[in-house]
């Protein structure tokens, strides 16, 4: 079993800045592609990121390109989500997730769901 474990959540004004972090502890398996998903109050989860495990292959939804980053450490088994210029919108709960499937933008393909690190962005 994998579990996920997000951290770095807070309160932020707009125009801040957060870094999120995603562990990975227990049975890992191997090559798993990394994504971050976010849940704002009485809306769908939806895709923010993802990363493949060599980090080549990088994807962002239209709602966070170019002021998010995604990356990851594989040597201490951590993801991450930098966080910048962020805006009231971007309030959510966000989620890591590990996908034995490859980069994906679809929750489907995540066997593994971390517990989630509350954001919110004041105007």
């Amino acid at each position: 079993q994998v579990q996920l474990a997000e951290s770095g959540g807070g309160l932020v004004q707009a125009g801040g800045s957060l870094r999120l972090s995603c562990a990975a502890s227990g049975r890992t398996f191997s090559s798993p592609a990394m994504g971050w998903f976010r849940q704002a109050p009485g809306k769908e989860r939806e895709f923010v990121a993802v990363i493949s495990w060599t980090g080549v292959r990088r994807y962002y939804s239209d709602a966070v390109k170019g002021r998010f980053t995604i990356s990851r450490d594989n040597a201490k088994n951590t993801a991450y989500l930098q966080m910048n210029s962020l805006k009231p919108e971007d309030t959510a709960v966000y989620s890591c997730a590990a996908s034995p499937r490859g980069s994906s933008w679809e929750e489907p393909n995540y066997d593994y769901w971390g517990q989630g690190t509350q954001v919110t962005v004041s105007s």
